[in-house]
């Protein structure tokens, strides 16, 4: 094998797509999960084309350079964090974006932000529902490697649910085409799905065609409050057994008051719990279908329900929501979980953590998308007290055990990386372990594409 040259990876390139300059390298060493152990890259190809990609794994392959793809850097995970000596394939100025209203398909390249896809659809009458808290910065390539969820997922579902084709550059720096425009393809291996949520361990997903649906009908909102987390945890599994909202989300004391310190919009600093609800059935639905929810409300000891069809108003209640993490963080640094359990046990992990922060003596505010049990535990602590940290760091990995135990999973939509994967084994079993493997080792036999991401 030939000595690594990236100045012989920029020559086959346009003017100005390797980085090779250590200041300019410096920010695609970290995803914002700020990874503590991220290494330096030997470069950084800037793509703008499948071909720029494909020239950068054909070289990588050929010289045995782990590769490490990039999108808007917003991971949770640390999965697009950099490792010593590799390159880092970064895909966040492919932001093309067509739509074809008569399919209801949008064509978009890797690097287009979330909320540019639901703009763009948005001027035909169509809508993109993948919706996570962060859309209005995260891309379409990273909502795919981390099949990404979001608020409206309770009834609209997540990313695989859209996703009915897409270009990968494999580990060897061939390109293939998976699915197509059609909305039903039984062909073959659910080759498609297999990319979704593999966090780039398996190729470097260049194009997407997602699928689009009419306009979301505006929406009714109900906000409740509660004094006790079990009566508000027990409303989301009453609610959930009966109907299908479009949004059903927990916000835990800790969390109400962060977010309440920072937009002043008179949040109950008091309450234990709230829970944000949404219907967006039809104008006379919507209403019996709050009515209903304000009756479960108020049959669990809720302190205060209050719901409005005025659709500003509601989404001021959304808006909180999603900025509860950046909320939060103005605490201290942050250890953000992503557990989920089945909905009946959510009250089971919400007690659980909130007997780990006690027992650790770690503040852990708790959000939700309550209504498929997907949790967001946000661990705070000071990283410059080494005790404190680490008493952080265990009960990070006793929220994981504890969802394990529940029946739940270790991520629910911001995917395993590299600060989850001690735990992947003990969730997955090792069969099932074994079988991911064998798959990583099939398309990638050589090991390089984001090698110390969920798998080894």
């Amino acid at each position: 094998m030939t000595s690594p040259k990236p100045a012989h990876l920029a020559a086959t390139l346009p003017t100005g797509r390797l980085l090779m300059d250590p200041d300019k390298m410096a920010p695609y060493r970290w995803d914002r999960a700020l990874d503590p152990d991220a290494g330096t890259p030997i470069a950084v190809l800037c793509a703008k084309t499948t071909g720029d990609v494909q020239a950068g794994v054909r070289w990588a392959a050929e010289h045995g350079i782990p590769v490490i793809p990039r999108g808007a850097g917003s991971g949770l995970s640390g999965g697009s964090s950099a490792i010593d000596g590799c390159l880092v394939i970064a895909v966040d100025e492919m932001t093309a974006i067509d739509i074809d209203p008569l399919t209801r398909i949008a064509t978009v390249e890797p690097g287009a932000l979330n909320a540019h896809v639901k703009q763009a659809a948005a001027k035909h009458g169509l809508w993109y529902p993948p919706d996570p808290s962060s859309f209005e910065f995260c891309s379409i390539g990273g909502n795919v490697a981390t099949n990404a969820g979001g608020l409206c997922c309770v009834k609209y579902g997540v990313t695989t649910d859209y996703v009915l084709g897409m270009t990968v550059v494999l580990a060897d720096g061939s390109v293939v085409e998976l699915g197509g425009p059609r909305l039903k393809d039984v062909a073959g291996l659910s080759l498609t799905k297999l990319f979704i949520g593999s966090e780039g361990t398996l190729g470097i997903i260049t194009k997407v065609l997602l699928r689009l649906v009419p306009a979301q009908r505006p929406p009714a909102t109900l906000v409740a409050t509660f004094a006790r987390l079990d009566d508000a945890t027990q409303t989301v599994v009453d609610i959930t057994s009966t109907m299908r909202p479009s949004m059903l989300e927990f916000m835990d004391k800790p969390t109400i008051n962060a977010v309440e310190d920072v937009t002043r919009m008179g949040l109950d600093r008091d309450a234990e719990a709230m829970l944000i609800v949404q219907s967006d059935e039809p104008a006379g639905h919507a209403g019996v279908e709050i009515a209903q929810i304000t009756a479960i409300c108020e049959k669990n000891s809720a302190t205060e329900v209050f719901d409005t069809d005025d659709a500003e108003t509601g989404e001021q209640f959304v808006v909180a929501r999603r900025m509860a993490i950046p909320a939060v963080e103005r605490k201290g640094s942050l250890l953000l979980e992503d557990v989920g359990v089945p909905v009946p046990r959510l009250g089971d992990l919400v007690r659980g953590i909130a007997d780990i922060a006690r027992h650790r003596d770690i503040l852990i505010a708790v959000l939700a998308h309550a209504g498929d049990g997907n949790t967001h535990p946000l661990l705070v602590f000071d990283p410059s007290d080494e005790d404190q940290a680490q008493r952080a760091h265990t009960a990070y990995g006793e929220v994981m055990d504890l969802a394990i135990g529940l029946g739940g999973t270790i991520t629910g939509e911001h995917g395993v990386g590299r600060l989850k994967k001690p735990w992947l084994a003990d969730y997955l079993g090792p069969d099932v372990l074994a079988l991911n493997q064998r798959i990583k080792k099939a398309l990638d036999p050589a090991g390089i594409m984001n090698p110390g991401t969920m798998l080894d």
